[in-house]
């Protein structure tokens, strides 16, 4: 369980400079969250090629297996238009969300691309439209896909859902069509504006749905257990809510709630030992890797390790130990989207570490855990915005380049 920070190692923390860039700003130091006994640390984090692991103990961490330097070649594969999301099918094709509305189907051996039909409308503009996609975990039996999306409401308003549909793919195996499209569940209240919606998809090992909510820029309903705004929701796989959910008794929107507190939750993975992990973006400094622990408060917006875009100060989470603090956090930010814990046999020296998309920062970050404690390990430098992070079938690491032009990437490991 999470034990309240020292006051003095924080305030130190503090005192780090902050720089007043919004999420899409540069990256300069990471900060990692101590067990009970050992002191928070502050970083500089110079650009790769970093040095090898060298056996060194930092951070109250061991790092002794040594590794190639760089670990992996990076190979292009295929190009996309805002991709956001991917997922792998049991043959080894590959969907891949765009953002405007497409979903398409990869064929990662050969590069070709087709499009699957059927998607829902979404609401395009800003940082809403297509989401996630992700595989119902009997999905060769029933062949579902979930998709999160932005849609529209009355009166200008936008908000995440979610649906489902069935997957038949064409025989031309180049292309598809959903059907049978429901939608299992809606971010309310809908709001205005275009930004913060979350909608990072996963299913945990009991086939739980969960779902980043996030807080569309309004903040306070954060904190609010009838609004789904700032909250991690964990659903049945059809929309209903578990009935060991910690608030169902509370009925309504609460009733679907696991934590709050939140902000912009951009990535979700479950650890080898089934730890459930999250990452959200803080505003102008205090990026978030924090461990999900049922029914807390993870303090948006009255506590954050960064601060508001005009400057305004926000309190640290030092000074509100009732809040869930974050394992490690980044100021200034990486921008953090797309999120993998690596349990492949490709890249034995990854076996167990996180890996996060950086978007300001055009990086591939990874995560060392060692058991409830996280800590940035090394920073890869990619030359351009990482949206998304995935494992293969085969145990590469793929990713996703942002905007136009987004190249997918196949990471393999370097063998020279």
């Amino acid at each position: 369980m999470k034990m309240p920070l020292l006051l003095a190692c924080c305030l130190c923390l503090s005192a780090c400079q902050r720089t007043t860039v919004d999420e899409e700003g540069v990256t300069a130091v990471v900060a990692s969250r101590p067990a009970s006994v050992a002191r928070p640390t502050s970083v500089a984090v110079s650009p790769p090629p970093a040095a090898p692991d060298t056996g060194r103990v930092m951070a109250g961490l061991s790092r002794a297996r040594a590794v190639p330097d760089p670990p992996f070649t990076s190979t292009p594969v295929a190009t996309f238009n805002e991709p956001w999301a991917m997922t792998f099918l049991p043959d080894g094709r590959l969907l891949v969300t765009e953002k405007s509305g497409k979903l398409r189907l990869a064929n990662v051996a050969t590069g070709q691309v087709g499009e699957v039909i059927g998607v829902p409308a979404v609401a395009y503009g800003g940082q809403g439209g297509l989401g996630d996609v992700l595989l119902h975990p009997r999905f060769a039996d029933n062949r579902l896909v979930y998709l999160s999306y932005a849609e529209t409401g009355s009166g200008g308003t936008r908000g995440a859902a979610v649906a489902r549909a069935t997957l038949q793919l064409d025989a031309s195996g180049n292309g598809g069509s959903l059907s049978g499209l429901q939608v299992i569940w809606r971010q309310l209240p809908k709001v205005s504006g275009e930004a913060h919606y979350g909608h990072r998809l996963a299913f945990g090992a009991d086939g739980k749905l969960w779902i980043t909510s996030s807080d569309r820029q309004a903040m306070t309903p954060a904190q609010d257990l009838q609004s789904a705004l700032g909250k991690l929701i964990r659903l049945n796989d059809d929309g209903s809510v578990p009935a060991d959910n910690p608030f169902a008794a509370q009925g309504g929107i609460a009733a679907q709630v696991w934590t709050l507190g939140h902000r912009n939750m951009l990535g979700i993975a479950f650890d080898n030992a089934g730890r459930l992990w999250t990452h959200e973006m803080g505003p102008a400094g205090g990026d978030e890797l924090n461990l999900i622990e049922r029914g807390t408060n993870y303090g948006w917006p009255v506590v954050s390790n960064g601060n508001h875009y005009d400057g305004t100060a926000i309190p640290n989470h030092s000074t509100r130990p009732d809040f869930n603090a974050p394992e490690a956090w980044w100021t200034p930010v990486i921008a953090p989207a797309g999120f993998v814990i690596y349990s492949g046999n490709l890249f034995p020296w990854f076996r167990g570490k996180g890996f996060i998309g950086g978007l300001a920062s055009q990086a591939l970050i990874e995560i060392e855990f060692n058991g409830t404690q996280a800590r940035e390990s090394r920073r890869y430098a990619m030359g351009k915005r990482i949206r998304e992070v995935e494992q293969g079938p085969d145990g590469a690491l793929w990713l996703l380049e942002d905007g136009s032009g987004g190249r997918l990437l196949k990471l393999t490991p370097n063998r020279s």
